[in-house]
């Protein structure tokens, strides 16, 4: 079994940043790729980016390219989303994922992730 706790959501103004951080421990598949989503209430879940679990090829959704960075950090098995120039339209639950990167399924489909955390709130004001 593999447990993910996300961390670091917050109440930002927008404009502002926020780091969420997803702790990965037990039986991590040997090569996986975590991804992050969010959910705002009434619309479905979707993709924010992803990562390899060695730190590479990161891959981010339109809506949050150059203002989103996903990274890793292997030492301590976390996977971070630094968050800036956050917008109200980036409210919503952030949850962390992971699936097997060789499994052949898309990145950015939360069907094709196998392990979820529990999320965490972002509520960005305007």
């Amino acid at each position: 079994q593999v447990q993910l706790v996300e961390s670091g959501g917050g109440l930002v103004q927008a404009g502002g940043s926020l780091r969420l951080s997803c702790a990965a421990s037990g039986r991590t598949p040997s090569s996986y790729v975590t991804g992050w989503f969010r959910q705002a209430p009434g619309k479905e879940r979707e993709f924010v980016a992803a990562i390899t679990w060695s730190g590479r090829m990161p891959y981010y959704a339109d809506s949050v390219k150059g203002r989103f960075t996903i990274s890793t950090d292997n030492a301590e098995n976390t996977v971070y989303l630094q968050m800036n120039s956050l917008k109200p339209e980036d409210t919503a639950v952030y949850y962390c994922a992971i699936k097997g990167l060789f499994d052949g399924s898309t990145w950015s489909l939360p069907s094709a992730y196998n392990y979820w955390g529990q999320g965490t709130q972002v509520t960005v004001s305007s």
